[in-house]
């Protein structure tokens, strides 16, 4: 028997998990970008959610609504404090000041992918979900066997979520112009990085895919 990542999706052992996109990141209001004055937030930011407005979340959209329409599960995490004051958060979050308090604005997805009433949203405090959230126990209740991955930041979030997936036993799809981080250099050198890791498509290849199945 011949073991391979390049294995097309079977929708009824399939999920979609997007990392991240939520208002704290991926809105211009966003609390990561609080305190920023108008040029420096372009300075930043600017490529980033240019790409993230015109190419990126467009991208999300469609394999959002696919996988959908083929009944693959769709879930979301996003960075939240199961606490108002952040103290359930990881070390490195602490250190690196995110705290994202239960039930605000910050840790809802953003409105351009929201999530349908029975979908799953889970809350983390850690760069991996599979570290801070009980996701590797809902997706083998729902009988997911092969995790499709899109979201921000790639070289982060996206990528620690990839590996843990792969190592707990999940093959694992990078839908690759459907994850962003802040600068083309360190996007393209995430996928190089990571590709060891999983199987990696464009949305279009997706979508095909998906048509297809």
């Amino acid at each position: 028997m011949t073991l391979s990542r390049n294995i097309s999706l079977k929708p009824d052992q399939s999920a979609l998990l997007f990392v991240d996109v939520q208002n704290f990141a991926a809105h211009p209001k966003g609390a990561e970008f609080s305190g920023l004055t108008s040029n420096e937030f372009t300075d930043r930011y600017g490529w980033f959610f240019n790409e993230l407005e015109t190419r990126v979340i467009p991208n999300m959209q469609a394999i959002q609504s696919a996988c959908r329409n083929s009944n693959i599960e769709v879930m979301y995490t996003t960075i939240e404090s199961l606490t108002l004051d952040g103290r359930d958060r990881s070390l490195d979050y602490k250190i690196t000041g995110f705290n994202v308090p239960k039930g605000s604005w910050d840790g809802k997805v953003i409105s351009q992918l929201e999530p349908y009433e029975d979908e799953i949203v889970l809350p983390k405090t850690s760069s991996s979900v599979f570290v801070s959230t009980h996701i590797d126990y809902i997706l083998r209740n729902l009988g997911v066997k092969q995790l499709v991955i899109s979201g921000l930041i790639t070289d982060q979030c996206v990528e620690s979520a990839i590996r843990d997936a792969c190592d707990l036993g999940y093959l694992v799809t990078e839908v690759t112009d459907a994850c962003l981080t802040y600068n083309r250099e360190r996007h393209d050198n995430s996928l190089k990085t990571i590709r060891g890791y999983c199987r990696q498509v464009t949305s279009k290849e997706l979508l095909e895919e998906l048509a297809n199945a």
